[in-house]
C-alpha cells in the first residue's frame, strides 16, 4: 500500500486544508482543539511578526518576542506550538495550519504562498490590514444592534413587571368596587389574568418552538437551510449578502495578489464567506474553471453577484488585473454594507420607540380611563 507524500511548501487542496499538521504528532492535541482566540489577537500577532521580519529577526526569534509580548495566553500557547513545530523541521505554513481554530484557510494559504516567494513578512502585513477591516466590520455591527436590543428587552422587563406584580393590585380594587370598567382597561387585565395562570403554558410553547427552531435551522445540518433563510429575509437579507460578497472580495484578492492558484484561491475565499449557498454555488464555479471556462462566465451564471461586482472580475480576468479589481470590489461593498447597516439601524430604533411608546400609552389610558370610570360610579 503506497502513501501519497508531496514536496515540502508546494500548495495542494490537502494542505491548504490543514493536514500537514498531523506530520508532528509528538505534541498534544489538546492546543489545536482549544477554542479560537480573537480576531484582533491574530491581527497583531500579523502585524507585529511582519515589522520583526522586515527588520531582519529570525523567524524564531520574531515569534518569540511576540508570544512575550502577547496578553492572551491561548495566543500564547499557539506561538509556542507554532516554534516547536517550525524548529521540528515543519514550514510557517503547516505550522499555522494545526491550528485551524486560529489561523483561518485564507491565512495558512497566504502564508504557504509567501513561504515560496520569499515575502512573508509582506504577506503579514496584507493579512494584518484585512483582518483590521474584518474587525472593525464586525464592531460596527455589534454596535449598531446594541441600542435596540437594550431598548426591546427594557420595554419587555417593563411589561413584565407590570403585568405580574403592579396591575394585579390594581384588579384587586376595581373588583372590591364591583365598578364596570372600560374596554382598554378589560383588555389589559384579561391579558395579564391569562399570564398569570397559563404562564407555564406561555414558557412551554416558548420552549417548544425554540426547540424546533433550533432542530430544524440549529447546527452543522440546519445550516444551509439558515442560511437560505436569512438570505430571503427583507432588508437583512441583503446585509448577509453583502457581507459574503465583501468576504469573498477582499480574500480572493489577498490570495491572489499572494500567488495563490485562482481555483484553490476561490474555494478557500468561498469557505471564508461561512454560508452554505455561496459555497455549494461558487464550488460549481470552481469546477467550471477546472473545466477552462474562466472565472467571470461562471460567477455571472451563479446569479449571487450583483452587476457591478461581475463587471470588475470581468475587467480584471481580461487585463490581468483581477487582484486590484477585486480589492476594489471589497472596498466598494464594505462601504455599501457599511452605509445599509446604518440605514436599517436608523429606521430600526424609530421604529422599536413607537412601540415602546405604544404599549407604555394602552397601559396609561387603560389605567386612567379605569380611574375615572371608578369616580364616576362610585360619585353616582
Amino acid at each position: 500500500m503506497s502513501t501519497a507524500t508531496s514536496e515540502p511548501g508546494v500548495i495542494t487542496p490537502d494542505s491548504m486544508r490543514g493536514r500537514g499538521a498531523q506530520t508532528v504528532p509528538w505534541y498534544r492535541r489538546d492546543v489545536q482543539l482549544m477554542r479560537s482566540v480573537t480576531l484582533a489577537e491574530v491581527m497583531n500577532f500579523s502585524r507585529q511578526g511582519a515589522a520583526f521580519m522586515r527588520a531582519g529577526v529570525p523567524v524564531l526569534d520574531a515569534l518569540a518576542v511576540v508570544a512575550e509580548e502577547s496578553a492572551s495566553k491561548k495566543m500564547r500557547e499557539v506561538l509556542t506550538d507554532v516554534q516547536r513545530r517550525l524548529r521540528a523541521g515543519a514550514g510557517f505554513g503547516d505550522a499555522v495550519a494545526a491550528h485551524p481554530r486560529v489561523f483561518p484557510g485564507y491565512y495558512v494559504a497566504v502564508v504557504r504562498a509567501a513561504e515560496l516567494t520569499g515575502a512573508l513578512d509582506e504577506a503579514l502585513e496584507h493579512l494584518a490590514g484585512y483582518l483590521e477591516r474584518e474587525v472593525e466590520s464586525r464592531r460596527q455591527v455589534k454596535s449598531a444592534l446594541v441600542y435596540p436590543f437594550i431598548v426591546v428587552g427594557l420595554a419587555v422587563v417593563a411589561v413584565v413587571i407590570m403585568a405580574l406584580f403592579v396591575l394585579p393590585r390594581f384588579q384587586d380594587l376595581y373588583q372590591n368596587l364591583d365598578a364596570r370598567l372600560p374596554l382598554p382597561t378589560r383588555m389589559l387585565l384579561g391579558f395579564t389574568d391569562f399570564v398569570a395562570n397559563w404562564w407555564y403554558a406561555i414558557v412551554g410553547t416558548t420552549g417548544g418552538a425554540l426547540l424546533l427552531v433550533s432542530a430544524v435551522l440549529g447546527g452543522t445540518q440546519g445550516k444551509p437551510r439558515r442560511d437560505a433563510l436569512l438570505l430571503k429575509v427583507p432588508s437583512i437579507g441583503g446585509l448577509f449578502r453583502l457581507i459574503a460578497i465583501e468576504r469573498f472580495c477582499r480574500v480572493l484578492a489577498a490570495l491572489v495578489h499572494n500567488g495563490v492558484p485562482l481555483p484553490d484561491a476561490v474555494r478557500v475565499s468561498a469557505d471564508s464567506t461561512n454560508n452554505r449557498v455561496f459555497q455549494a454555488k461558487l464550488a460549481s464555479v470552481r469546477d467550471a474553471m477546472m473545466r477552462g471556462e474562466g472565472l467571470a462566465r461562471p460567477i455571472a451564471e451563479a446569479g449571487l453577484f450583483p452587476p457591478a461586482a461581475r463587471q470588475m472580475i470581468r475587467v480584471g480576468e481580461t487585463t490581468g488585473s483581477l487582484g486590484e479589481q477585486l480589492e476594489a470590489a471589497a472596498v466598494f461593498y464594505e462601504r455599501e454594507l457599511t452605509y445599509r447597516l446604518k440605514r436599517v439601524t436608523d429606521t430600526f430604533e424609530p421604529a422599536v420607540i413607537v412601540i415602546v411608546g405604544l404599549i407604555v400609552a394602552f397601559v396609561a389610558v387603560a389605567q386612567v380611563s379605569a380611574m375615572y370610570s371608578v369616580y364616576d360610579q362610585v360619585k353616582v
